[in-house]
């Protein structure tokens, strides 16, 4: 009884923090955000207006007096203050009880950061009111997310396209054995179609029109048949409005490079990975997930480029969240994962 009392205010978190997406596993509950780390900042008196999904819909539109920024680029804080209000906001929609204890969070966090980074993330995490933090690599995570046999002495090979950046890395054994992060993924998708098309059509079209392109018509292979759309910009020559129709070889000509260097870094991983493990890869393939997955022919890109089979796992979007959910679940079962001690929350007196 004690204990069930005990857990009503009690909440732990499993937290994905992606530059584009933001996701929340509430222990008990599931996923209970999945929203853009968005914000939109009113300029003048530097209160927040919006976050998530309603800031979003600001982006590209809004007057002089906001800014609509991400305060996270490249899987890396960039503004401390934000990055804090928009983690504390989205739990405190979770705060049931005047007296609920926010206890502990499992992050998800690109392997390449540095110390610095690191330690930026957590103290984001510990000022919106987290008291234990625990940091774990996303692309573990993810193969946990993928119910993948993480435990077992055999090769995982997963590759996490995001939105800030992409996570490549081999797990056998509970461990990370050889892993790559770069920031090519989505967001450099979107910066290609951007560049493509004010060189091709001399039109400048924002982000969000970008990003309509990469996903109604976009694709890393050629595909049967032609898909097109009709988009709205300005004009380079005149300033004015001006409509274009824009066909999928030339979305798929725009990221060509980018597509490349993902394919490229991957071969990388597997040159660094020692050669038993290896063997696993071929056998059991190349698994992928995030959103920049979805992208159409990704798949059969990598297996013909590299000859080795590349799948796509179920829900890859919330893969990684489902991964540190599943820990913020069984705790106890995967405590061993964290090689160092939680990072706490300092108490004033």
């Amino acid at each position: 009884m004690v204990n069930w009392v005990w857990q009503k205010f009690v909440k732990d978190f499993g937290i994905d923090l992606g530059t584009s997406n933001s996701l929340v596993y509430l222990k008990g509950k599931g996923i209970v955000v999945n929203e853009p780390s968005i914000v939109a900042l009113n300029n003048k008196t530097s209160q927040i207006l919006a976050v998530g999904d309603s800031a979003k819909k600001m982006l590209g539109r809004e007057p002089t007096h906001v800014s609509v920024v991400r305060p996270l680029v490249g899987g890396v804080v960039s503004d401390f203050d934000i990055t804090e209000e928009i983690i504390r906001q989205f739990l405190n929609r979770f705060k049931s009880y005047p007296v609920s204890y926010f206890n502990r969070a499992v992050v998800g966090v690109p392997g390449g950061l540095t110390e610095v980074e690191r330690k930026s993330i957590e103290d984001a995490i510990l000022g919106s009111g987290i008291a234990k933090v625990h940091l774990i690599d996303s692309t573990l995570a993810a193969v946990i997310g993928a119910r993948l046999p993480v435990n077992e002495p055999a090769a995982n090979l997963i590759v996490d396209i995001g939105g800030g950046t992409t996570e490549i890395g081999v797990i056998s054994l509970n461990g990370v054995v050889a892993t790559k992060s770069l920031k090519i993924a989505g967001d450099r998708f979107n910066s290609d179609i951007l560049d493509y098309i004010r060189e091709e059509f001399r039109l400048v079209i924002g982000e969000p029109t970008a990003e309509a392109l990469k996903i109604a018509i976009g694709s890393a292979m050629p595909i049967e048949g032609r898909l097109e759309l009709s988009i709205r910009g300005r004009d380079l020559s005149s300033g004015l409005p001006r409509e274009v129709i824009v066909k999928n070889n030339q979305i798929r000509l725009a990221i060509g490079r980018s597509l490349h260097s993902i394919v490229e870094n991957i071969k990388t991983v597997i040159e660094a990975t020692p050669p038993e493990l290896v063997g696993d890869i071929l056998e059991r393939g190349i698994y992928l997930c995030g959103g920049g997955s979805l992208l159409r022919g990704i798949d059969q890109l990598i297996k013909k480029e590299l000859s080795i089979n590349a799948t796509i796992v179920d829900d890859p979007l919330t893969c990684v969240v489902r991964g540190v959910g599943s820990i913020i679940e069984d705790f106890q079962k995967y405590n061993h994962l964290f090689a160092v001690e939680a990072k706490v929350r300092a108490i004033k007196l």
